[in-house]
């Protein structure tokens, strides 16, 4: 979305050089993303002691390897070869 807004500038100055941007909009952007995920976060802090878990006393968690946990994907029925780009054709002048 295009908008003109009035910054000060020393304002914009900070937070560019707090976050290493480059352009104005980069600043801005991750200003947005900032404010937008600490609304989340507080509304997961919201939930603090209104959620259970169950929990299966049977298997300990601490103990399980890597490969008992990952997915595991079943491979493609199909021979997979890398493709060749094809060579594109010039238009005529």
């Amino acid at each position: 979305m295009r908008t003109n807004i009035v910054i000060d500038d020393a304002l914009m100055e900070a937070a560019m050089k707090a976050g290493g941007f480059s352009t104005k909009k980069e600043a801005v952007e991750e200003g947005l993303r900032l404010l937008a995920r600490r609304k989340a976060y507080q509304d997961l802090r919201a939930l603090r002691g209104k959620l259970t878990w169950a929990v299966d006393a049977s298997v300990d968690w601490t103990t399980l390897e890597a490969e008992s946990v990952a997915v595991q994907d079943q491979p493609a029925p199909y021979a997979a070869a890398a493709s060749k780009p094809s060579a594109r054709k010039r238009a005529k002048p």
